[in-house]
């Protein structure tokens, strides 16, 4: 008997965890198949700078200031996760240097509640597409075009995209999202909650997510 999982992916674009859990997540969920286990994953908000400006700031000296790391301890980091990201979602390639930024993602997490509603393939594909302009491609995510681009390479059109961006439409969802997650104790990210009851922490590899999950199901 197949089982079909809802698990809600809570994270943000410019976190690498992130990156790292999706691809460790999307794994397991593919290796599940063969046991009749299958999932619906829905992309939730979650700032990890809220009060980011606009023009952004420097990674090296954010990850700094947020946490006390030296020049050389974030460089180290980088590579650490650039690395986990590789062997977890194959294909993707991070390229996060010194001179990378962390920018306000509020207007990106509107574009992605927008995907939602045309489909769950089709914001996957802006989930994806936006991980890829900000850690591959370091371009401004603060940036209508940018952003409506990120659409495009998704499939979704990029005329409602830029009507999305520049209405300030979907901006009470996305509050109200934030709002939620954090009221139920979501404080960091990636966060895969499943079924609205478990939760599973951070940019884990596949074989936790699998285990995990097959667990989950097994309880239903």
């Amino acid at each position: 008997m197949t089982k079909t999982l809802h698990i809600d992916f809570v994270s943000d674009i410019v976190c690498p965890w992130c990156v790292v859990g999706l691809g460790g997540l999307e794994a397991a969920l593919d290796t599940l198949k063969a046991e009749g286990i299958t999932a619906q994953v829905h992309f939730q908000p979650f700032e990890l700078n809220p009060q980011m400006p606009p023009e952004g700031e420097n990674i090296v000296e954010h990850i700094g200031r947020k946490y006390g790391s030296t020049p050389e301890q974030s460089a180290a980091n980088r590579a650490m996760i650039t690395q986990r990201a590789a062997e977890a979602w194959p294909g993707f390639e991070m390229r996060m240097g010194p001179d990378g930024r962390i920018w306000n993602t509020f207007d990106a997490h509107r574009l992605l509640h927008w995907a939602g509603t045309v489909g769950a393939a089709e914001q996957r594909a802006l989930k994806a597409a936006l991980f890829t302009a900000h850690f591959t491609d370091g371009r401004t995510m603060t940036d209508a075009g940018v952003l409506a681009d990120a659409a495009v390479a998704a499939g979704l059109d990029r005329a409602k995209a830029v009507e999305v961006l520049a209405d300030d439409l979907y901006a009470a969802e996305v509050r109200a999202a934030e709002a939620l997650w954090v009221s139920r104790g979501i404080n960091g990210v990636p966060a895969v909650v499943v079924e609205g009851k478990w939760l599973i922490s951070g940019g884990q590899p596949a074989a936790v997510f699998e285990e995990a999950l097959r667990q989950m199901a097994g309880e239903l």
